[in-house]
């Protein structure tokens, strides 16, 4: 595209939304905040962006799956970036099959949520997370919740499926996974 970034950011946590678009400007990107699809259908009509980033779980029961796909109709080209407070890898393969290009956990500071636009470069700090292997419990972390989406969030049938007790699942699950390296949270 010829045209300059402009980011649109759909996020109900206004607080969060307001510190990203600061800080996409202090970059010098256009960038503009809503909270909501209504409001994201009004903002693409009047400027069209050339990249989103939507939050996963909208408030008032909004998915921002279902929002990516009318904004994509809407402006042909746009290149949307998922976030969500509630990762796992089966929400992120929904996400790139249904037209993701890129999906985040929250918290996500405005240089990952560029390098995952594709707007600014990696380095060599990019190079080397990719280079370290995933730690065992991340990887143990994420397969409980792909488990746990296949039985509809179930804990009872999905402790069943994995052969353990549920209260060592319902423990397992209260612990969030460190995005990198290093030792399992406690």
């Amino acid at each position: 595209m010829s045209t300059a970034p402009d980011i649109l950011v759909v996020d109900d946590d206004a607080s969060f939304a307001r510190v990203l678009v600061r800080s996409l400007q202090r970059r010098g990107f256009a960038a503009r905040a809503v909270a909501g699809p209504a409001q994201a259908l009004v903002a693409c009509s009047e400027r069209p962006p050339t990249h989103a980033v939507l939050d996963l779980m909208l408030g008032d029961g909004d998915d921002g799956l279902a929002l990516m796909r009318v904004l994509r109709a809407q402006v042909p080209g746009l290149r949307v970036l998922l976030l969500t407070g509630y990762a796992s890898i089966a929400t992120a393969v929904e996400a790139i099959k249904r037209g993701a290009h890129d999906y985040l956990a929250k918290p996500a500071d405005a240089a990952a949520v560029l390098r995952a636009l594709g707007l600014e470069a990696g380095g060599e700090e990019m190079a080397q997370d990719a280079a370290r292997p995933i730690p065992w419990h991340r990887l143990e972390w994420e397969h409980l919740q792909r488990v746990l989406a296949e039985h509809q969030g179930n804990i009872a049938a999905t402790a069943r499926a994995l052969g353990m007790h549920r209260r060592t699942l319902q423990r397992k699950l209260a612990k969030r996974p460190s995005p990198g390296g290093g030792e399992p949270p406690l």
